[in-house]
């Protein structure tokens, strides 16, 4: 969804900058410039600009200064600017994002304020059962794909802020959908009737599609073998919560890595954080996908691929195991059913862990985690989607009222 920017003129190095828009958030911009002949780093300036990634700012020479999630960039002449963003949070202030869409739009300082959010929450709900904040508020949820934690809790988060729930469980068949209508169509229908959509589709990208129609924030609850970004962020959540840190981790990925949205938002996440590696562990025909690996890769993260999951679970503080996805394999049950069953863990991986190490799992599990390790401690995956209750409605509460 499009925002606008309000500012004042900036004068930088004898150059006029002008928006195309305006917003009332306040950034900080640290920048740096450098031509053939100049390497030099400038004093912070502060301006009011706009956290949306699809503003463009004008200079005297027209060419645009393009924004993209805190990463600015100015060709101008011989000058090469690039700016980087300082988050400056204050309580009242506008979220910087207007959908959630994937995980590359967050970084670390934003992950930490909604964090300390999603503990506030967690209070109320402990509390008082709930608060009155979002009374007056509609959230609908498009759900195209199957799916019980993530529809619930968001189900759950919006009426516990007060709010009011209109629901599609099986859109796919059970909407217009299943009569051709354009999921941009079904868009601008639902958003005339509500605040919010959270939405699950079976396309990859489709949730970027509603993000770029609709005037309403959008969620991203996950969109088929894309991304499921809310559930990064309540793995991360629950990685902080159960282990006690973020930098200096280690965290096998275990099953269906090749389809797996959870797993490749979460590697993004992950790449915020220092001195993190990442071990990948997978049957051969779901192994994680390049893209993710370049991508770690880039952002100086180790990663290391293993066929012993014994062996990486007693290096790891977190084992994240995934389910081999049947619906993914479309008619090749044979691929299927050579992927899974061939990574369980089981009570010999628990005794190979580490006793502050625990076992996550986004849900539904079917037999990669056995049943007996449900009573071990280190089985954080009930207490995992019960986080993810705390981050919707944290998320759902910075994207209608802001911070």
């Amino acid at each position: 969804m499009a925002s606008s920017s309000t500012y004042s003129a900036w004068t930088l190095s004898g150059t006029i900058l002008s928006p195309k828009a305006s917003t009332k958030c306040n950034a900080e911009f640290i920048c740096n410039y450098r031509n053939s002949n100049l390497n030099q780093t400038l004093n912070s300036v502060s301006i009011s600009a706009s956290a949306d990634t699809s503003h463009s700012w004008l200079c005297p020479n027209e060419k645009a200064i393009n924004s993209k999630r805190g990463k600015w960039a100015l060709k101008s002449g011989a000058l090469d600017f690039e700016m980087e963003t300082k988050a400056s949070i204050s309580k009242g202030s506008k979220f910087q994002l207007e959908d959630i869409i994937e995980a590359q739009q967050f970084d670390r300082n934003t992950l930490g304020a909604i964090f300390d959010v999603a503990l506030e929450m967690e209070k109320i709900v402990k509390t008082t059962g709930g608060s009155q904040i979002l009374k007056g508020y509609l959230m609908a949820t498009l759900f195209y794909e199957p799916s019980t934690r993530t529809r619930l809790s968001f189900e759950s988060a919006m009426k516990r802020l007060g709010g009011e729930v209109l629901t599609t469980e099986n859109a796919r068949e059970f909407s217009s959908a299943a009569k051709g209508e354009t999921l941009e169509d079904t868009i601008r229908t639902v958003e005339g009737y509500t605040d919010i959509i959270v939405m699950r589709h079976f396309e990859s990208g489709a949730a970027k599609r509603a993000a770029t129609t609709a005037n309403i924030p959008i969620i991203n609850a996950g969109d088929g073998p894309g991304q499921h970004p809310t559930q990064a962020l309540l793995d991360v959540y629950t990685i902080q919560r159960e282990i006690g840190k973020l930098d200096g981790i280690k965290v096998g990925l275990v099953g269906d890595l090749a389809y797996g949205r959870t797993v490749r938002s979460l590697a993004y996440l992950l790449a915020m954080y220092k001195d993190v590696k990442i071990y990948f562990v997978s049957p051969e025909v779901v192994k994680m996908k390049d893209d993710i690996k370049d991508y770690l890769t880039s952002k100086g993260v180790e990663w290391e691929e293993s066929a012993d999951l014994i062996e990486v679970a007693s290096k790891c503080d977190v084992v994240y195991q995934t389910r081999i996805q049947r619906e993914r394999f479309g008619e090749r049950i044979d691929l299927y059913e050579e992927a899974r069953g061939k990574y369980i863990v089981d009570k010999d991986v628990l005794n190979a862990m580490q006793k502050h190490a625990v076992v996550m799992h986004p849900l539904p599990r079917l037999d990669e985690i056995t049943v007996d390790v449900d009573d071990d401690p280190r089985a954080a995956y009930f207490r995992q989607a019960k986080n993810g209750l705390y981050i919707r409605m944290a998320l759902l509460k910075l994207l209608l009222l802001g911070w």
